[in-house]
This record gives C-alpha cells, structure tokens and sequence, in this order.
C-alpha cells in the first residue's frame, strides 16, 4: 500500500464501530501503512436547527468528538497503538467528508462499516454504500 489506511467510524454509537476498527488496524499493519480514524460531526450551523445553539456549541461538539475518538481507538487497540494513529474529527456530511479525507491525504483504503439498511436507506443510500460508489481507492465495507 502505497498510502494511508482510513477507517470511518461513528463516535456517536459507542463501540459498534470496534469490529471495524480492529479490521483496518489489521490490514495497516499487514502493509505497515498509517492509520487513519475519522469521525464526523454533523454541520448545524447554516441549518435552521444551528439557530437554537450558541455559537461555542459547535466548537464543544468537535472537542467532545475529538475525546470519543481518542478514547475509542485507546479502548479497542490500545493506548500504546492509539499514540501512532491519526485521529480526525471533520464536520459535514458522512460520506463526502470521508472522501474528501480519503482524497487530500491520497489513502490507499477506506474502511467502513455498514448497518442493517432501513427503508430510507433503499432509497437514498447509506453513507458506505456512497463511499464505495465514489471513492478513488478501494474500500473494505465491514459488516
């Protein structure tokens, strides 16, 4: 593998995403390529929803983000592997910001995991199927 290893995860559920994480930690250190776990927070800010919070609100939200990622990573792979791993915290929409993260730092996998789909899955399509339609690397989706 030529770049990093990216692995999407959602803080937001605390440890469903650990079975995703332990794959692409695996398939990192089979290629000894860096890994990567993003996490992304929902951009409420231009919304009408983004006038109910302060303006520190979205700031907070990122830190707290930023912490369950940390704490994530160290809880499933270890303190000593987390001191290794870069930890990312965007705001936007799930799977553009993971693409557009998958671009600018040239990754040479996205790892994903995917969930039951819903019926409003079936008709606009879940963030890791969209991941995988538009990625320019290869993606593991992990069930």
């Amino acid at each position: 593998m030529t770049g990093p290893v990216l692995c999407a995860v959602d803080v937001s559920n605390p440890h469903r995403d650990d079975h995703v994480l332990r794959m692409a930690a695996r398939l990192a250190a089979l290629e000894d390529a860096q890994l990567d776990v993003i996490t992304v927070v929902p951009d409420y800010g231009m919304s009408v929803v983004g006038g109910y919070f302060d303006k520190d609100h979205h700031p907070k939200i990122e830190e707290d983000a930023r912490q369950r990622l940390n704490d994530l990573v160290a809880d499933v792979l270890g303190a000593e592997a987390n001191e290794n791993i870069r930890h990312v915290v965007v705001t936007g929409n799930a799977y553009e910001e993971i693409l557009r993260v998958a671009r600018v730092d040239a990754a040479a996998l996205i790892v994903i995991g995917a969930h039951k789909p819903d019926f409003r899955d079936f008709l606009l399509g879940p963030n890791a199927a969209r991941v995988v339609r538009h990625a320019d690397c290869s993606v593991m989706v992990v069930r």
